[in-house]
């Protein structure tokens, strides 16, 4: 059996033996995060269901990242597709909204502002020259309803100055509060009029009031411009801490018996105060998650549920007639459908009562939980074309990237250290021979292409790294960047002393690679 494999099986037995140990009893995890776990039965839901989410899940093609699933305060089932795992944080995209919409529910609190408040109070001296009836009418509460009247959602990027006059300066073309429009600079906005008004960033203001207190660390976000918080996307975190924020809501802003907002802003927050479309089908109204309503940066669902989302399928869903609690993230296009799985396998297994123990049910999650994976992206022939213990160098041709020279060296297990040069410096990538080897990396992930994303003080950055042989001079590299959504794959030709390297990444699938030629040193 090949190494990867050995690997693999050794991670899914401790996985299992977590798992399985957490099913006898209800106790603190493993993992360090204070929550308490259960068995599904023990807590009034059938297992099965579980395990037939997590199978539809694959059966679909859906990668899933993490799945954490509370009832009643426990922890009843958890899973990572390996390579991700518990400690590592991940992006959590919008869902950074609900923190952000959280923290102005604290200032609310502690009276440093209310939802009545106008935008353009706090900032008087960036104002345009002429303040329309629209902006002047603009408050808080159309912030956090993403109805501030824009015709289109804003865009600025990390070169542009002033953010908060940018916004300011955009046309309020609807009357503030009528019509639904996302922006994730109104979020933006809310963390800078929170900077204002307290004095401390999004993520300063939260941490004695909301981190410390839910035992949250290791929690990162990003800037936007002038030293913002960027309020609507870029917070990175671990998939429990997620949850954490949910079960927060769902206990009606108190912890451990502890108030920590009031239960009248939480019931404020998760209200419906927007509709999406002014007329919507009778297949939105039964069936479309985006299409229920919109509160304060969340999103209420059917079933009575609400939840914060972010892109690519981040979420924490909040079942209050159920009392629980589901922390998903993922890289998936069809986020619809792994709500619509949740609503058709896991919802009807919630039960009000606890329910007797059915061993063989909870072994086959247990089972399903330790061997979760993501798909192997390549398989290697049963040759290795290049001997182990070598290293081919190679000298490139001009090109974009600016790379003047790349090796490849592979070690006693086959796997290949990636490394090449340019005007950067010196980048090295372990990619296991058919399985993931971890890393870390200060190179940027294809994550920060994005204009509008700052990448200071995010670093480092963990990667997994997974190489296969598909054919006799055809080696592929899969990099994952764990704490994002993001990945990159290298395609390499190898032909009579010469490379060509053809570099894709999943922030740009419908560009083509740019093809890099060398010869061999």
């Amino acid at each position: 059996m090949k190494s990867s494999m050995k690997h693999l099986s050794l991670f899914s037995f401790l996985l299992a033996s977590l798992v399985i140990t957490s099913c006898v009893r209800p106790e603190p995890s493993r993992y360090g995060d204070g929550m308490r776990r259960s068995v599904p039965e023990n807590e009034g839901v059938y297992s099965h269901g579980i395990t037939d989410f997590l199978e539809e899940v694959d059966n679909h093609g859906l990668e899933l990242h993490s799945f954490m699933f509370l009832r009643h305060n426990k922890v009843i089932a958890e899973g990572w597709w390996y390579p991700y795992k518990p400690a590592l944080t991940h992006i959590i995209h919008s869902v950074s909204k609900t923190f952000t919409s959280t923290a102005i529910g604290f200032a609310v609190k502690e009276k440093l502002l209310t939802v009545d408040s106008k935008v353009i109070s706090f900032f008087p001296g960036e104002l345009p020259q002429a303040v329309s009836p629209g902006l002047e009418k603009l408050a808080i509460k159309h912030l956090l309803t993403m109805t501030a009247g824009h015709e289109a959602a804003p865009e600025f990027y990390m070169s542009d100055a002033n953010w908060v006059r940018s916004f300011l300066e955009t046309p309020v073309a609807n009357e503030p509060g009528t019509v639904f429009q996302y922006s994730s600079y109104a979020s933006y906005m809310l963390s800078a009029i929170l900077q204002k008004a307290s004095g401390a960033t999004v993520m300063e203001y939260l941490a004695p009031r909301l981190f410390e207190p839910l035992g949250i660390t290791g929690i990162k976000g990003e800037e936007g411009a002038q030293g913002i918080s960027a309020g609507g996307w870029g917070m990175r975190i671990k998939t429990a801490d997620m949850a954490k924020l949910g079960q927060l809501y769902l206990q009606k802003g108190k912890w451990n018996k502890k108030r920590l907002l009031p239960e009248a802003w939480i019931k404020e927050a998760t209200s419906v105060h927007i509709y999406q479309a002014d007329n919507p089908t009778f297949e939105q109204e039964m069936y479309d998650e985006w299409a229920q309503g919109y509160a304060y940066q969340i999103w209420r669902c059917t079933h009575n549920a609400f939840r914060a989302d972010g892109a690519n399928g981040q979420f924490i869903i909040v079942m209050p007639d159920q009392d629980a609690v589901i922390a998903i993230t993922a890289r998936v296009q069809d986020a619809q459908k792994v709500l619509s799985l949740i609503w058709e396998h896991i919802f009807p297994s919630i039960m009000n009562r606890p329910l007797k123990e059915n061993r063989e049910a909870n072994d086959m999650l247990v089972s399903k939980l330790a061997s979760l994976q993501i798909p192997d992206p390549f398989r290697t022939d049963e040759y290795l074309p290049i001997a182990k213990e070598t290293v081919r160098s190679f000298a490139m041709e001009p090109n974009e990237r600016q790379i003047k020279n790349v090796s490849f060296s592979f070690n006693a297990e086959g796997d290949c250290l990636f490394s090449f040069t340019d005007d950067k410096g010196t980048s090295s990538f372990l990619y296991g021979q058919d399985g993931w080897r971890y890393g870390e990396t200060e190179r940027l992930s294809p994550y920060f292409l994005n204009p509008r994303r700052n990448p200071a003080g995010m670093l480092p950055l963990t990667v997994a790294g997974y190489g296969s042989w598909t054919a006799a001079n055809q080696l592929e590299l899969r990099l994952l960047f764990l704490n994002d959504t993001s990945a990159e794959t290298c395609s390499c030709s190898f032909r009579e002393g010469e490379v060509e390297i053809s570099l894709a990444n999943s922030e740009q699938p419908r560009e083509a690679p740019p093809v890099l030629k060398g010869r061999l040193q």
